[in-house]
């Protein structure tokens, strides 16, 4: 319960801040960013650290920096590509097909092998083979990728304010399920479900690297189950583990701010 009344404040409390463009919510987001970026990245990509996270977000770049480049590249093309989600929800730009492969293009691009370029896969383009992802054989055919996904574009039609969470957690599990690309689709499912939040009003959340057993068994019970309260749980949980502190900060509450000359003056 306790949980639940923090959810529904946090809700109020975003939707309080009546975010209309993306600079207003770069400005809500500036410690959020780092943190999101990190965490997804990292989920894949154990080698990634929060140091060169931050460093690159606020920086461009990591001195002294002697490890293997596709760390960076990837948190570069997550920088790259959350400045595209900001760009987008300026303009409120629904997700399409051509979205979803930009968005994958800015995530992927500089980090696809050379043995990937030889069978012909591209950084934006969907998959041209099958794959075995996870514990079971799942994801769609390659020949069925692009159907797939405007059936699933097209359901997004019944998304509410309202319904938001569930309806997100819907197409994140199905996206993975399509599993539309040879590379990235984690990454790629994430920032997407990202999107979907901010254009239904909804706080953005953090995937905790640390929790990405939890994460994957809210995907495998879809894949294995076509069960959603995993994942609805997950979202809210996370929701709440992203937000609470900036919530109940005591700098946001109604109490008098305190200054030093309250505690100077004579009584």
């Amino acid at each position: 319960m306790e949980e639940y009344n923090l959810y529904t404040k946090i809700l109020d409390w975003w939707k309080s801040k009546d975010i209309q463009d993306g600079s207003h919510l770069d400005e809500i987001l500036n410690v959020y960013k780092v943190s999101f970026t990190f965490n997804s990245t990292k989920i894949e990509n154990d080698a990634i650290t929060y140091h060169d996270t931050r460093e690159i977000f606020n920086h461009e770049g990591v001195t002294g920096y002697t490890g293997d480049l596709r760390p960076l590249f990837e948190i570069h093309n997550s920088k790259k590509a959350y400045e595209f989600i900001l760009k987008s929800f300026d303009k409120k730009i629904p997700i399409s097909l051509d979205f979803i492969k930009e968005l994958h293009e800015l995530l992927t691009v500089g980090i696809y092998d050379n043995r990937r370029y030889e069978i012909g896969k591209r950084p934006g383009q969907f998959k041209k083979h099958n794959y075995v992802t996870g514990k079971e054989e799942i994801g769609a055919s390659y020949e069925d990728v692009e159907e797939e996904l405007l059936e699933l574009l097209e359901e997004l039609e019944d998304v509410t304010e309202a319904n938001i969470i569930i309806s997100s957690a819907y197409f994140h599990v199905k996206f993975e399920n399509i599993h539309p690309f040879a590379d990235g689709n984690g990454r790629t499912g994430r920032l997407l479900i990202i999107y979907l939040l901010l254009l239904y009003n909804h706080p953005p959340i953090i995937f905790p690297s640390e929790t990405k057993e939890e994460y994957y068994a809210c995907l495998e019970q879809w894949d294995k189950e076509q069960k959603l309260d995993l994942m609805i749980s997950y979202l809210k949980r996370n929701t709440v583990v992203t937000w609470s502190n900036r919530v109940t900060n005591n700098r946001n509450s109604t109490m008098k701010k305190m200054s030093l000359n309250d505690f100077l003056t004579d009584k």
